[in-house]
């Protein structure tokens, strides 16, 4: 989970989940919503697919990139859980 925050503090990296949240993109197709350089969006996505955040598959000759949404989801119920251990100490 620690890859994810990571991933997750850069604003590029973030805007690259935004997109890919409407739908599988190629790397192309994500660079071209940028005004950097196609390595480093490769850099980007790399962090991402690291981060267990993003998938890929090989369709032909090109790489279409998705949400993984089950790494998403453990994040967000860990933050979420954090959210209402909060709230409860708040009540008391």
């Amino acid at each position: 989970m620690n890859e994810a925050f990571k991933a997750l503090a850069d604003p590029t990296r973030r805007q690259i989940l935004n997109l890919l949240r409407e739908r599988d993109l190629t790397a192309g197709e994500i660079a071209d919503h940028f005004q950097i350089s196609k390595p480093s969006i490769s850099h980007h996505l790399n962090l991402l697919k690291q981060a267990g955040l993003v998938i890929d598959k090989r369709q032909g000759q090109t790489i279409v990139y998705s949400l993984h949404t089950t790494v998403m989801e453990d994040v967000l119920g860990w933050m979420f859980s954090i959210m209402g251990k909060k709230d409860k100490e708040e009540q008391t």
